[in-house]
């Protein structure tokens, strides 16, 4: 189904709406005659050049996720983060070293790729990332071009960016990166300490999920009055929408989101 187009299954209307979280991601729109829920998955306010940007959508019951649910969390301008990842590969490059960026291979590692320019060497991607990759030019998104590290020499991977899921970076793929510098792009880097116990050298606070302003901001526009939250910091962004006025509630789900755990998500 496009995005807008509608289908009605038992007197339900129900349409698929831009999330902005990855490519293809979803808000779903259901609506009879008395009312309107919309339920938004995962989502960012924040146009990427990859995934069709966030739609909001007027409603009466709006379902939102938490995952970053804390006034703690406030992104910065992504351009900033992208400047800061060129400076980085560039310096590394400089003195002969590999830079490796750990993101999840569907949506963080296409943004990735997809807004930094040409850089001082080839841009290396892990299979995994490949794969998603195929599926975003195939859907008419230009990405730069990419290698696969055994294709690559000994020589030009020291000046490379390695672009790979969090997985790989210690494990026997990477080892032709010699003495490479690993950095981590997540939104959890926002958080102190999160770097030092990772044990990376750089980390990217760059995230596929809405900051605490877009949270605010995607339920404002909505309109609703009930407001569930799921998955993330639940209570504590629950009580604080309770005390701007709206009805919030928490609704308890096995999918737990994306976490502060280094291991590749497949649905993030």
């Amino acid at each position: 189904m496009a995005y807008g187009e509608v289908t009605t299954i038992n007197g339900v209307h129900i349409s698929f709406h831009p999330a902005g979280h990855v490519l293809g991601s979803a808000q779903i729109k259901l609506q009879n005659d008395k009312e309107t829920w919309v339920i938004s998955g995962d989502y960012k306010l924040e146009a990427d050049g990859v995934s069709a940007p966030f739609e909001p959508v007027v409603c009466d019951h709006f379902v939102t996720e938490s995952t970053f649910g804390l006034p703690i969390f406030q992104w910065a301008d992504p351009q900033s983060i992208f400047d800061e990842m060129m400076q980085w590969w560039q310096t590394n490059a400089a003195e002969g070293r590999p830079s490796i960026i750990a993101a999840y291979s569907l949506g963080k590692a296409q943004r990735v790729l997809k807004n930094l320019l040409p850089g001082p060497g080839p841009i290396i991607t892990h299979n995994a990332v490949e794969k998603i990759n195929e599926v975003t030019r195939a859907a008419g998104i230009a990405l730069p071009q990419t290698h696969s590290i055994d294709t690559v020499s000994s020589e030009d991977i020291q000046k490379s960016l390695i672009v790979c899921p969090p997985m790989a970076v210690d494990s026997k793929w990477s080892s032709p990166a010699k003495k490479a510098r690993v950095a981590v792009a997540s939104g959890w880097m926002a958080l102190r300490g999160t770097r030092r116990r990772r044990n990376i050298s750089k980390g990217f606070v760059l995230s596929d999920h809405a900051d605490w302003k877009g949270l605010n901001t995607a339920v404002k526009q909505t309109q609703a009055e009930h407001i569930y939250v799921t998955h993330g910091y639940t209570h504590i962004y629950t009580r604080y929408l309770n005390e701007q006025g709206y009805q919030a509630a928490v609704v308890e789900t096995e999918y737990e989101g994306e976490s502060l755990e280094p291991q590749e998500k497949s649905a993030v």
